[in-house]
């Protein structure tokens, strides 16, 4: 026969009574549950997956688990320290009635109470008596100072490193589709896709099953553990996820549209260097036009002024007798004519040279 030991992973069915008085308070036996009048609509009955030595269950009964054998029946008792633990009178504390009344609340013996502290921690209790305008609330567990009493059998030993993952999530995430669930499981590694089931589970849900799950992976000795999406994924606004997802599509979208406007971009601006280095040759003919008009406009004002000088002169004989040459500046008025029209000839010859080519 097989026999449990720290670190498996095994399905339990179990039932737990009060030693003292035979009360059952706990069971995986819907039918128990019912005639025990414990029934939760909303729980989930069967044998519950354990890894044995995790804290899955009270102390006392997981350490007992260990040695047993798989398809065999046990009963076994829990002291109260390694159960709910014993009795602490400090946690018998009395209030006055008027506490109780201001917030509406008319405290009666065996009635259940819930009081937060000042530093907000919240304490579950069980009225003891009221009486002389006090109330007594112990906020000791209703199990405290009690043996405990379990029938244990141990229905399935799971040996299968998937199946084991599966077990854990049933155990910390039992409304999630396992089936659904993408496990890969290697020899120090395990990674949990939930992506498949994102839409069906609620996030919050998810948040707190991975940090737990992740502790449980642990135990068992895996040492990298990888969820999809992570817990940190899981906590990001709305918005940052849009957000990311945006820029994921838009850079797939224009990674090749990119590499094609570079590169039509790159001819275009060979295009235009080309076109650009054409009217550059040109530029000196046009430049060498834009001298002889400023040239032929100097040649001009001189003949003008030349003229009004030659009127002056003709005054002046009239007057003075004398006579005055402007041979010397029709000489200069020629030579700048002739140095005009070499110009003009070199311009005419640098333009039909491209022509015979």
């Amino acid at each position: 026969m097989t026999k449990v030991q720290r670190g498996d992973v095994i399905r339990l069915h179990y039932t737990g009574k009060v030693k003292e008085t035979g009360e059952v308070f706990d069971t995986t036996y819907e039918e128990v549950a019912k005639e025990a009048g414990i029934y939760n609509e909303k729980g989930i009955y069967g044998p519950v997956p354990i890894a044995v030595g995790a804290g899955h269950v009270l102390k006392g009964l997981d350490e007992q688990l260990e040695g047993l054998e798989v398809g065999e029946k046990y009963e076994i008792i829990v002291p109260p320290e390694k159960g709910f633990g014993k009795r602490d009178p400090k946690l018998i504390k009395t209030f006055t009635l008027g506490q109780f009344r201001r917030q509406g609340i008319y405290p009666f013996p065996g009635m259940p109470v819930e009081i937060e502290t000042e530093g907000g921690r919240k304490l579950r209790g069980r009225v003891l008596t009221v009486s002389g305008g006090r109330v007594r609330v112990d906020f000791n567990h209703p199990y405290a100072g009690k043996h405990l009493v379990y029938e244990v059998e141990v229905v399935e030993k799971i040996d299968d490193p998937i199946e084991k993952v599966k077990a854990l999530m049933e155990l910390r995430m039992p409304n999630v589709d396992r089936e659904k669930v993408i496990i890969e499981v290697g020899e120090n590694d395990v990674t949990v896709d939930f992506t498949p089931v994102l839409g069906e589970v609620d996030k919050n849900t998810l948040i707190l099953g991975e940090i737990i799950l992740e502790s449980d992976l642990k135990f068992l000795g895996y040492e990298e553990i990888t969820f999809k999406p992570s817990v940190d994924e899981l906590l990001k606004p709305p918005e940052e996820e849009e957000e990311s997802k945006e820029v994921v599509e838009l850079e797939e979208e224009v990674s090749e549209p990119l590499v094609e406007k570079a590169e039509e971009t790159e001819e275009k601006e060979a295009t235009a260097e080309d076109t650009e280095e054409k009217p550059a040759e040109e530029k000196p003919a046009e430049e060498e036009t834009k001298e002889e008009e400023k040239a032929e406009a100097a040649e001009a004002k001189e003949e003008e002024k030349e003229v009004t000088e030659e009127k002056t002169e003709e005054k002046t004989k009239k007057t003075t007798g004398k006579k005055k040459t402007t041979k010397g500046r029709k000489t200069r008025r020629t030579t700048t004519r002739k140095t005009t029209s070499k110009k003009k000839t070199k311009a005419s010859e640098k333009k039909e040279e491209p022509k015979e080519e």
